[in-house]
């Protein structure tokens, strides 16, 4: 592919879903041979103590002849969560006016950012 074809790629299909700190890219892109597969991105953003702040993203490539087993696990995921756990969120941390306590040392939160679980993807 030509360095020009990349540059003038072109956006099949968006939505964009904002969950707080996150948020979420679902984009459809099209293979070398014309055919077309999702990108969903979850993109964080990180506040540095000076201000500053960076983004850390995660993206997930779905083909087609995955979408079918793909959605009915995922269904199946909710479901397990919404009638194990209910709609309410539980967790403070996903509270609106939620401000984070002095951990302490920074290597502990450090490693909070650091040691992620499938889960959190």
């Amino acid at each position: 592919m030509r360095e020009n074809e990349m540059l003038e790629k072109e956006d099949i299909f968006s939505k964009v879903l904002r969950a707080g700190r996150r948020t979420y890219f679902f984009d459809v892109q099209a293979t070398k041979a014309d055919d077309y597969y999702i990108t969903i991105t979850e993109s964080k953003k990180f506040t540095e103590e000076d201000g500053s702040f960076h983004f850390k993203k995660h993206k997930i490539y779905l083909y087609k002849e995955d979408f079918a087993a793909f959605a009915e696990i995922l269904n199946d995921m909710t479901s397990y969560v919404l009638n194990h756990k209910g709609e309410e969120v539980i967790s403070e941390r996903h509270q609106k006016d939620f401000k984070r306590e002095d951990r302490g040392s920074e290597s502990e939160t450090t490693r909070s950012y650091t040691d992620i679980e499938f889960d959190d993807i």
